[in-house]
This record gives structure tokens, C-alpha cells and sequence, in this order.
């Protein structure tokens, strides 16, 4: 209890209201002190629509207090709306923080799970402390999202419910000036959690021996699988070669780059360049993984011919503890999964995965509830843009200027994210991966029902992709609710809209991969006008022929065939091309005879398909191993100092011919293949502006919106965005979540509840 000394007859009395970022991160002890120092009575408590603040005292100790209330906030506190009423006084003479409030279906934001904070290191680091614990954490940092069941956050409500607190972890939980005052999920090394780890001749629960043999088993070349947050990593020394294959062989993984920790800055610094903004993504409470530029090369296998990496730090005490027992001062750090299976969270199934390919396994007892890898961004344009959304960002919402209350939207078929609504905030999934493989669907279907019963959600309509054959329409189908299906591209345009809480009309360039379009065609290269109900399609690039469907996907030169034959008809087979000979005869010609014949051969607007296809054309990737591989080659190969590009033609769409024509001549003149990819991607800049120019004659609006996958391309979307700030127009771009399909749940649920109020008007 506090007293309040300075308590008199002329005193104001208000009740707050903070939505947002306020649960789990230590937000109500903050107000008790903030209140303390003011010399104000009353109380906080939480309740799951938001954080309740009845507080009396005078004019300006209130004044005070309602300044350091932003101004002193904790790092992590976003607040997403605050309401203050006068009430009438109560005469409280201290204050207090009062117990949960389940008051309504509402509930307020779940916090990420939060990086270990800097204190806690400093506790962990003296080996005396009870705090010399691998686990440690405090109100400020920890595991959140992936422990918690239910709402309001409260110990019970997580897997951390089993460990009883010991003596002096209670006195630290109860006492209001202690950093670890109800911080839910702490614990030491008396009476929370432990690690251990598993070898085929041993198990050991001593933090030292496992230190000690973890360094061993990395030094040596071996491979480990260690649990994480939100699910297992597979570790090797990143200096090692031979361990570097090894780990690819148990991944099945031949040729995607790894991630990589590195112990600190400094020793990241010695192998990428890093500006600021960089930096910032790099150690902020996050932690993502942050693609940099290359500086210096690493062993071979780790990310050959990309020129970037992967990077992260540390984030969980004992990674600290880790590099400080490893003679390496970086690590490949990649999901513990085979591949296109979720991450591994359980441990009895890492043993089954693993037991026998891996030289050591590190456990911990306490459940992750929710499984979620490591989130990816790039810094484009001095602005963090999300590749992959998942630890640290998840279950963060996104307000939009729609209602979308008990809406389901459910994604795509390739790195999915489902989305789901209250109020105007979409709670977006985390990443959850390709459906088509069967334990990603299952993740998938178990992740909606925790969402819906975690955020309390009961859906009245669902939105989902006009796609017959992806799984989440089929799911969707299934749910037999009112169903709203969402053009894929306009789904695209349209999240990153309501991300922007832009509801007038706009001018929307997507450039994609796939989605299907309209007219039963495959879309991906799409000039749109458009608003949250519907859109225009102005113009679109021509229409080229996919040899075998999905498998032009996997075998890229299958899409520089038809380019070829597209220009040359069947004398393409006279044409020197060095790709050429690395494919088999037999296998072009019968490319050639499904050209012929129009057979298996469906027709696709996608720019990511063109950039498959002079990626083959110039050898850069004739196979693909992994998805948007080709398009990443060729990315990587760009020159800012080059400013030429190829010729194009516009009539009623945009017609590449002539660059594929010019494309050829440099190949056959020996220009080098950088000249080309840069000159490609300059093209492709100088048709956005051209029918961007072209659209604003036409249409009233100046706000143009870039989205769809190809739009991860730094080089294609920073130039992009530089030469259209020349036209004077705003550009929006998605920021909160990926442009690729991983933030498309996000446009479907903006578009059907456009829909649903359109219909009520």
C-alpha cells in the first residue's frame, strides 16, 4: 500500500482506459510506481478489453502523471487507444494493483515473445546468483506468446502453471519495487524449468556440463538440435564446411541459404555492411532475422551466389551462454524441421526427428504452445519491410479503418498466414508455411482454433482466395459460413490499403508469382485501379505460356523456352544459348511440341515467372531448388551503376518481345550477366512509371500502392519507389506484414468487410 501524504478536500478523480500493448510487459507495475511518485491514489488492474486505471489526487501531481504515462512508458507498451473520464472520487487513501478482469469478449493486445533484456544477462552472468539460469527473465522480457493458452495473461493461463515458484522467486514476484513483480513466466534454477541434453550414450541436467558439451560437439563439426522459444533450431559452426553439408543433407536442403547468429555486433560487422536502420532492426527487442549485404564470404554452402545474408544475434539467455563456451564466433542457426514440414516444438518428436542425424540434442521441460519460427526483414529505403512474419510480431495486430469483427480470412497456398477480426484490428498468424504439405495443413487448422478461442473469436463470415484448388479455399468451403472470395491481386493492393487506412481508390501495380485471375487466366502483372470493394484491371503484361504448369516453376528454363519460342518461333533451337546446353534435347523439344499444340501450357500475366525466365536465359538458375530462388539470383547480380534498360512495347498490354530479342543479342555478344539483370530490372521500373503516368491521366487519384512478392526485390522496389516520388505521388508500400502471400489474409478480411457494409448500406 502507498500512503498519499498531500491528500486534501480539492482532488480530481479519473478513470483511464489504455488499449494496445499493455499486458505481459510489466505494465501495470509501471503504473503503480508512476502513481507512487506522483503521490496519487487508487488502482490498476487488467481486463482482457484492456488496462483499467482509477486514479485520484490533485491537478498537477495528475498532470505529472499523464505526461510520464508517454513519456516513461516501457519499450515494449504500444497504445493503441486511451480513454479518460471524470468519475466521482472514492477517497482512497493508497494504491493498489487489483486482481484480472474477464469482463467482456473483448481482449487486449497478446504481447510477442520479448528478447532477454539487459538486466537479466547481468543476473545470469554472476554464477552464484539463482539467476544463473539459462531461462531467466523479468516483467520487461521472455516468452509470452508461445506459453500462453488463455486470457487474461496470468502464470495460471501458461505452460509455466506446473513450476511452483520457490521462496525467493515469491517474494521477488509479490514485491511491487522488484523487476520480476508478476512477471509470469519467471523462475530459477531452484524451481523453474531445465535444461538438458540428450546424446545417444548420456543425458546430463548440469548447465555446466551442457555448456561444455554443446561447445564440443559445434567446435568439432557436429551438428545440434536446440529447443528455442517457439520451436527447434539445428546448429552447426559456420566455419565449418563439412559441417555446413552435413546439416544440409539432414534438411534435405540443398540449396537456400542458411541464417546465421552472430555472437555480437562486432563480429557481424567483419561479414555484412550494417547501416543504422539495420542495426536498430538487428537489436531491438525483436530480434528478426535481417537480410544485410555481404562483406566477406563465408564456407561454401552456406548462401552461395545470393551476396546477402541472414543474420541475427543472440535473444535467449542461453544463446549468450552458449558463444560464450564456443571458440566461433557465428553459428547457423536454421528451424529445426525437414523439409517443407513446420518447425519442430516437442521434444519426444525432435528425438524422432533427429535422434539419429544430429550429435546432441538441448532440451528444455516447459511446453511451447504456440510454435513460431523466426521472423525475417529487409531494410529498403532506410524502412523495415517484413519478408516473414512470426517471433517478435505475432499476435501484434494491425488496425485497419474497417470494422472486421468475427471475420476469418484464410490466406493462401504458399506462406500462409490466416488473419482473423475484432473490432477494426486484424490478429494476422504467424507463419505458418506450404499447406500442401499434410503436418503445415494440420498446423494450420490447430492454429485457427487456438486463435478463435485465444482471441475469442466466433466467426460469421469467412474470405479466402477465388483459387478452387488452393487448401484454404477448400477449408474455407468447408466451414459452411457466408463466404466471400478475394481476387488474389486485389487482396494484395487491398491489405496494404487498410494497413495504410487509405479507403479512397487507388492505383495498385502487383507484381506476383501467381494467383488466379478473373478471366481463369494466371495473374501476376497487374495495373489496377481499386478500392476495398472492387477494382479496375487497366492493363496487364501479355500473357506467355507456362510448359507444364507448376512445373515451369521448379524447371525455370521451361519459362525461357516459351519466351524464345514466343519471339522465334521453332528456329529458337538454332539460337547459342549456353543454358541450352544444360538441358537435355528431348526434354525442349517436347517444351516445344506442348507450345505447338497449346497442351498443359496455361497462359500467365506473373512478373515472377518473367523473372524466372531471364534468369534461365542467362544461366543463372535453371533448376529452381526452393521457391523465388531464381528471382534472388537474379537480384543479386544487379549494379546500381548501370542505368540502361531494354525496349518495350504498350499497346492494349505490355508486350516484352523486343527485350527478350535484346535480352538474346547481349547473351550472344558475351555482355556480361550483371549488365543484363540490372537492365531487366530497370525495365521493369520504367514500365511501372509509364503506366503509372498513364493511370493518373485517367484516374483522379495520386496514391499508388506496390505489392505483391516481387516487390521483396530491394533493388526493383527502392529504385521503383525513387523514381515515382519524382511523379509527386504517394507511394504505400506494405509495412506491418510481408507483401508477398504471407500478409494476403490481411487484404482478404479489409475487402469482405468492405463488402458486408456495403451490403448493410
Amino acid at each position: 500500500m502507498i500512503k498519499n501524504k498531500n491528500r486534501n478536500h480539492s482532488i480530481i478523480s479519473r478513470e483511464i482506459i489504455i488499449r494496445g500493448l499493455v499486458q505481459g510487459i510489466g505494465f501495470r507495475p509501471f503504473i503503480y510506481r508512476l502513481a507512487h511518485d506522483c503521490q496519487l491514489n487508487g488502482w490498476v488492474r487488467n481486463t482482457n478489453e484492456a488496462v483499467l486505471i482509477r486514479i485520484e489526487g490533485k491537478e498537477e501531481n495528475y498532470n505529472c502523471f499523464r505526461l510520464r504515462l508517454h513519456s516513461q512508458k516501457p519499450w515494449t507498451a504500444i497504445y493503441s487507444s486511451m480513454e479518460e473520464k471524470d468519475v466521482s472520487p472514492m477517497g482512497y487513501n493508497h494504491f493498489t494493483i487489483e486482481a484480472s478482469e474477464d469482463v467482456s469478449d473483448q481482449v487486449t493486445r497478446v504481447s510477442p515473445d520479448i528478447a532477454v533484456c539487459e538486466a537479466c544477462l547481468d543476473d545470469m552472468r554472476r554464477s552464484s546468483s539463482r539467476n544463473y539460469y539459462p531461462l531467466v527473465n523479468c516483467t520487461f522480457c521472455g516468452p509470452r506468446f508461445s506459453i500462453i493458452k488463455s486470457l487474461p495473461y496470468d502464470r495460471k493461463h501458461t505452460s509455466m502453471a506446473e513450476f511452483i515458484l520457490c521462496e525467493q522467486c515469491q517474494i521477488e514476484y509479490h514485491d511491487i519495487m522488484d523487476r520480476r513483480f508478476h512477471a509470469q513466466p519467471i523462475a530459477c534454477n531452484q524451481c523453474g524449468p531445465h535444461y538438458e541434453l540428450w546424446k545417444t550414450d548420456h543425458k546430463t541436467k548440469n548447465i555446466h556440463e551442457i555448456l561444455n558439451a554443446l561447445a564440443i560437439i559445434i567446435d568439432n563439426g557436429g551438428v545440434l538440435a536446440m529447443k528455442g522459444t517457439g520451436g527447434y533450431h539445428l546448429m552447426v559452426d559456420a566455419g565449418h564446411e563439412d559441417a555446413v553439408h552435413k546439416l544440409r543433407s539432414i534438411k534435405q536442403r540443398d540449396q537456400k541459404p542458411f541464417a546465421l547468429m552472430f555472437k555480437d555486433i562486432k563480429c557481424l560487422r567483419e561479414y555484412a555492411y550494417i547501416n543504422n536502420a539495420e542495426q536498430n532492426a538487428l537489436t531491438n527487442w525483436k530480434r528478426p532475422i535481417v537480410l544485410l549485404r555481404q562483406k566477406k564470404s563465408l564456407v561454401k554452402g552456406i548462401n552461395e551466389g545470393f551476396g546477402a545474408l541472414g543474420v541475427m544475434l543472440p535473444y535467449m539467455p542461453m544463446h549468450f551462454l552458449m558463444f560464450d563456451h564456443l571458440k566461433t564466433p557465428v553459428v547457423v542457426m536454421t528451424s529445426g524441421n525437414l523439409r517443407d514440414e513446420p518447425i519442430v516444438t516437442e521434444n519426444q518428436v525432435a528425438l524422432k526427428k533427429f535422434g539419429d542425424r544430429v550429435d546432441g540434442i538441448v532440451v528444455y521441460n516447459r511446453d511451447i504452445h504456440n510454435r513460431i519460427d523466426d521472423s525475417v526483414v529487409k531494410v529498403v529505403g532506410d524502412k523495415q519491410r517484413i519478408i516473414r512474419r512470426a517471433r517478435g510480431f505475432v499476435p501484434l495486430p494491425v488496425q485497419i479503418p474497417v470494422n472486421v469483427d468475427n471475420i476469418l480470412a484464410t490466406g493462401a497456398e504458399l506462406t500462409n498466414c490466416f488473419a482473423v477480426g475484432k473490432g477494426k484490428e486484424v490478429i494476422m498468424s504467424q507463419h505458418l508455411g506450404d499447406l500442401k504439405d499434410f503436418e503445415t495443413y494440420t498446423f494450420y487448422t490447430e492454429t485457427i482454433e487456438k486463435f478463435k478461442s485465444l482471441f475469442r473469436v466466433n466467426p460469421q463470415i469467412v474470405a479466402t482466395d477465388k483459387h478452387p484448388d488452393y487448401l484454404a479455399t477448400q477449408y474455407a468451403r468447408e466451414l459452411e459460413l457466408p463466404l466471400i472470395e478475394v481476387q488474389h491481386h486485389h487482396a494484395h493492393i487491398a491489405g496494404c490499403m487498410a494497413e495504410h487506412n487509405q479507403t479512397e481508390p487507388v492505383i495498385g501495380v502487383c507484381f506476383d508469382g501467381t494467383g488466379l485471375g478473373d478471366d481463369g487466366h494466371i495473374w501476376g502483372g497487374e495495373f489496377m485501379y481499386t478500392d476495398l470493394n472492387s477494382f479496375e484491371r487497366f492493363i496487364h503484361f501479355e500473357y506467355l505460356p507456362l510448359p507444364g504448369g507448376d512445373k515451369s516453376i521448379k524447371d525455370p528454363w521451361r519459362t525461357a523456352i516459351a519466351c524464345l519460342y514466343r519471339v522465334y518461333g521453332r528456329a529458337l533451337t538454332g539460337i547459342e544459348l549456353p543454358f541450352m546446353n544444360k538441358v537435355n534435347m528431348k526434354d525442349i523439344n517436347l517444351v516445344l511440341d506442348m507450345l505447338d499444340r497449346e497442351i498443359n501450357t496455361p497462359q500467365s500475366s506473373a512478373v515472377g515467372r518473367l523473372f524466372d525466365a531471364i534468369a534461365a536465359l542467362t544461366g543463372t538458375c535453371i533448376h529452381s531448388d526452393f521457391h523465388a530462388q531464381a528471382p534472388m539470383l537474379f537480384e543479386a547480380l544487379t549494379d546500381e551503376s548501370i542505368q540502361s534498360e531494354y525496349t518495350f512495347n504498350i499497346s492494349s498490354t505490355i508486350q516484352l518481345k523486343a527485350t527478350i530479342k535484346e535480352i538474346v543479342d547481349d547473351i550472344i555478344k558475351k555482355i556480361p550477366i550483371p549488365v543484363i539483370a540490372t537492365k531487366f530490372h530497370n525495365t521493369l521500373v520504367s514500365i511501372i512509371v509509364y503506366c503509372v503516368k498513364n493511370m493518373m491521366k485517367r484516374y483522379a487519384s495520386r496514391k499508388v500502392v506496390l505489392s505483391g512478392g516481387v516487390f521483396q526485390n530491394a533493388f526493383l522496389l527502392e529504385k521503383t519507389e525513387r523514381e515515382l516520388a519524382k511523379l509527386e505521388v504517394d507511394v504505400l508500400i506494405p509495412l506491418q506484414v510481408p507483401c508477398n502471400d504471407g500478409g494476403l489474409a490481411l487484404g482478404q478480411i479489409a475487402v469482405a468487410a468492405a463488402k458486408r457494409e456495403q451490403q448493410k448500406k
